[in-house]
């Protein structure tokens, strides 16, 4: 109750401010414009008043509204659309009601074709490389999501590591975590707090609410900041004020899939009849049986030491606890005295867990959001906006993590004034909620039945005290010895073993059924899935966290960011300038990263820049140069810049030629990380680290127990990573039919960000040291290239339908290797896509013109993924098909939409580690009824 009267009155405070703010307010002209058949509205007809270039264009609701300044009746307006007949209107009084309708121009449709590529005029004049999803290409994607359907743009990379968790890169360094892209939401950055990276669209906007999405491709820090390193994701929302009305959602599927949603929005005027005060309202829920991780392979980087099959175990990939005991300290076929000491024993592996037996799949998302707008004047806009996100699904980092329960808060105060600027602020708070590593679980479920080093020692006990005898007659063990004669023959034992393998296995499965039995004294049996036992281990360690013996993560970090920028003109110079500040607050208690013992960790950075770009050639050509500087705490100022030309000598031609840098600050993580995943210590890296052993060396070590062959190393302190970027590109319009987009672009990175692996040895004085494997985040001296191209092409013809194709070129190259750094690039060579599409098509025995269609083929060549160490390994190459038909219903204000992602059902790992990722049936409907 006392909440409930504290936001009423806070309410009423801000509607009081609001009433005591001093308006200047200009005279208005409105009106509306329908086509003169069905009286639907003409959304994008444009209204000019005759002899000027002041107007407005047509909303969705058919209406339009000129703000006034000088101008007095009467005077003409003219009003036109593509397709219909111009219209020229008298206007007498400003109070005169304005409704025209347009007719259509037969003899213009037929001569005239529309190549409709949907490219808005500051798309075409942008120094950068920009991909678009509009409405209309949200409507007419074939993904289950308009989301998902990003990954056929051009240059775009989407990973799937869970049907919850996807993620878009752009230009290599396609990771789970993409630290190298921006994704923002109406100018908000939408990466949680902890993580430095955004969740996909998990914690994002509610389709229904999208308006746009733009990616801007390449180096983009002189324009972003610091993130936007490779690309920026950049989502606009429907503006309440030229969106109104009831949207509403409803989407099932495959996989138990259902998702519902609602957007509703109204706006409210003044007595002189200008907008003043809007809102809208989102909700959307979303559930599905997610993908199952079930690889059980062996791991590439295990996978010559013990495949698939090997009697004593072997490393799987989405098998967790079966690492621990496998690599060099554990092969007992290294040379012949261990064959000999311990006969059949060869390399053994810790009975593990399966990922689904370890993790929640029953995926589910909730999205909530409200905005409230209101126009101080008919140019300047106060917003306060506020969405929370909360969810359970599976997410792929450092290890496999169940992400349950996990809360996002966001909250948005902004100042913005019409294409002159804006003050933002907001903060982002989140809350793991219950998630936990699975990889961890497993871990630890195994340490409360016994710990490793006393499971591997009873193993060996018990296969060579209490095996030693069958394995002797069965497979003749005399031959080993060269009997009658002492001589081991190696050879021999290699065939006998080899012939042997079935035996082998059962001998195997019995000593891991003692062993796990829980017989042997100091021991508790194995905890296995499905029984009350190990729901009970289970919920002991996934409730207690990582730095108390158990596996849950705790994060309730928050940041908190400023933000203003203004636009002027000097002389013939338009100029943008701008600062932002931002205030990072992790909290881990000591679960992800230092912050143990009371410890709390505050990180800052601000940044200040400026921009100018001047027309030449009667505005053909424009220059455009920024500068900016950037100063995170921890790390000295870095300035970054962008100079670019582009030249377009008339409507059907853009040329384009920039040269920029950018600036990556080490994430969090980066800094501060202290997570330890099992088989190594994952470290940030802010203070450095000294005398590591290579691992190489170490083995070579093992091998000859000679000291002088361990190599050592320093890693230095991690700095800020930066890139200089070359890029040409063109775009035009051909034969009036043809659309083409193509770039090439050249990256040279300095102090890149990856990661090096190295051993910490604590010698005992019995030749095996105690070893702890660690891998820091480190800056590499070498100079690390990327380069690529890519080409989009959209062909439309019969007026109504399109094809598209578009191909994307990749490569990272170093000139010189000196050190073993993971740049983990993790794209493919090539990939491209295909595709046809139509609309407004007339349907056989139907009236009407509301089908429309599309389908997509998508070919990614296969890659080395590299990730953390359980989840490096190849992907193979693959190709997918989405498909849709939909159909409007105009009558009813509804849309129906039936297709599928992956089509033919061809099941692909996007990630190694992840789930394969088969087809995803859905259908749809959209309802849309405008106030």
């Amino acid at each position: 109750m006392q909440k409930q009267l504290r936001f009423k009155t806070q309410l009423f405070i801000l509607f009081l401010l609001f009433g005591f703010t001093q308006n200047v307010f200009g005279q208005n002209l409105s009106g509306t414009v329908k086509d003169s058949r069905n009286k639907e509205p003409l959304i994008g007809a444009t209204v000019l008043i005759k002899g000027t270039s002041r107007g407005a264009a047509v909303d969705l609701d058919g209406n339009f509204n000129i703000a006034l300044q000088d101008e007095k009746p009467p005077f003409t307006l003219v009003v036109s659309f593509v397709g219909y007949t111009p219209k020229e209107i008298e206007v007498n009084s400003i109070t005169q009601k304005i409704n025209v309708v347009l007719e259509t121009n037969e003899k213009i449709l037929k001569e005239v074709e529309i190549v409709d590529s949907r490219l808005t005029e500051k798309q075409r004049e942008s120094p950068l490389t920009v991909e678009a999803l509009d409405l209309l290409a949200i409507k007419e994607t074939p993904a289950a999501n308009f989301y998902d359907g990003l990954g056929a743009l051009k240059g775009v990379d989407l990973t799937a590591a869970s049907l919850g968790f996807k993620i878009i890169n752009t230009r290599g360094f396609n990771s789970t975590s993409p630290v190298r892209s921006l994704q923002i939401i109406d100018g908000v950055d939408n990466q949680a707090p902890g993580l430095n990276f955004s969740l996909g669209n998990f914690l994002g906007a509610s389709e229904l609410d999208v308006l746009k999405v733009d990616i801007i491709v390449g180096a983009s820090s002189a324009f972003y900041g610091p993130n936007a390193f490779n690309g920026v994701i950049s989502m606009s929302t429907k503006n309440p004020f030229d969106y109104t009305g009831l949207s509403a959602m409803a989407k099932v599927g495959e996989r138990n899939l259902f998702e519902g949603g609602f957007r509703y929005a109204q706006k409210f005027k003044n007595k002189a009849g200008e907008d003043k005060f809007a809102y809208k309202i989102n909700a959307s829920f979303m559930r599905a049986y997610d993908w199952v991780a079930d690889n059980f392979e062996a791991t590439d980087e295990t996978r010559a030491l013990a495949g698939r099959g090997n009697p004593g175990g072997w490393d799987a990939v989405n098998r967790y606890g079966d690492e621990e005991l496998g690599g060099f300290r554990h092969d007992y076929r290294a040379d012949a005295l261990l064959k000999r000491l311990n006969p059949g024993l060869g390399v053994i592996h810790r009975t593990g867990y399966n990922e689904e037996d370890l993790v929640d799949y029953n995926t589910k998302n909730v999205k909530l959001a409200a905005a409230f707008h209101y126009k101080l004047n008919q140019h300047t806009e106060l917003i306060y906006s506020s969405s929370f996100g909360t969810g359970t699904t599976v997410y792929q980092g450092e290890n496999r993590f169940s992400l349950r329960d996990i809360l996002f808060f966001q909250n948005r105060m902004e100042l913005k004034y019409k294409d002159k600027g804006f003050i933002r602020a907001y903060a982002t708070h989140e809350d793991a909620g219950r998630s936990y590593d699975a990889v961890v679980t497993a871990f630890e479920l195994q340490n409360l039945a016994v710990n490793n080093d006393d499971w591997k020692r009873l193993y060996t006990e018990v296969w060579n005290f209490g095996f030693g005898d069958i394995t002797a007659p069965r497979l003749d063990v005399r031959q080993f010895d060269n009997y009658p004669f002492p001589v081991f023959n190696e050879q021999i034992y290699d065939e006998v073993m080899a012939a042997n393998n079935d035996r082998l296995l059962q001998l195997h499965q019995m000593v891991r059924g003692i062993v796990d039995g829980g017989q042997l004294p100091n021991t508790n049996a194995f905890f296995v899935p499905g029984t009350s036992r190990f729901d009970s281990a289970f919920a002991a360690v996934t409730s207690r966290p990582l730095s108390q013996g158990g596996s849950l993560l705790i994060d309730r970090s928050a940041l908190y960011h400023v933000h203003g920028e203004y636009k002027y003109k000097i002389k013939r110079f338009d100029f943008t300038s701008g600062a932002n500040y931002r205030l990072y607050r992790p909290v881990s208690d000591g679960t992800i990263f230092s912050d143990t013992a009371g410890r709390r960790i505050f990180n800052s950075e601000f940044g200040l820049y400026t921009g100018a770009q001047i027309k030449f050639l009667d505005d053909k050509l424009r220059w455009n140069a920024t500068v900016r500087v950037d100063k995170n705490q921890n790390f000295e100022y870095i300035s970054t810049q962008s100079i670019s030309a582009v030249y377009s000598p008339d409507n059907n031609h853009t040329f384009r030629v920039v040269m920029s840098s950018a600036v990556r600050n080490p994430t969090l993580q980066d800094q501060y990380l202290n997570y330890n995943v099992g088989r190594a210590i994952l470290l940030g890296n802010i203070d450095g680290k000294d005398s590591l052993v290579e691992i190489n060396s170490f083995i070579d070590y093992l091998n000859t127990l000679n000291p002088e062959n361990l190599k050592y190393f320093d890693v230095d302190p991690i700095r800020p990573e930066r890139v200089r970027t070359f890029e040409i590109g063109y775009r035009a319009t051909l034969f009036k039919r043809l659309f083409v987009d193509m770039s090439y672009y050249h990256s040279t990175y300095r102090d890149f960000i990856g990661f090096k692996v190295g051993l910490d040895l604590e010698f005992t004085g019995l030749g095996i040291p105690n070893i702890q494997a660690y891998r820091l985040s480190a800056n590499t001296n070498d100079i690390v290239n990327t380069e690529g191209f890519s080409l989009g092409l959209s062909y439309y013809f019969w007026k109504r339908y399109a094809f598209n194709g578009n191909y994307s070129y990749n490569i990272l190259y170093r000139p010189e290797i000196t050190d073993e750094i993971i740049t983990a690039f993790n794209t493919p060579l090539n990939k491209f896509n295909l595709g046809i599409s139509g609309r407004e098509i007339q349907l056989p025995f139907v009236t009407n013109e509301n089908f429309g269609f599309s389908v997509n083929y998508k070919w990614v060549q296969g890659f080395t993924f590299e990730g953390a160490p359980q989840f490096t390994g190849s992907i193979p190459s693959y190709g997918l098909v989405d498909a849709q038909i939909n159909y409007a219903v105009p009558r009813i204000k509804s849309t129906f939409k039936l297709g599928a992602s992956n089509i033919l059902n061809n099941k692909v790992f996007m990630v190694y580690g992840g789930p394969r990722v088969g087809r995803l049936g859905y259908f749809s409907i959209v309802v849309d009824i405008p106030n």
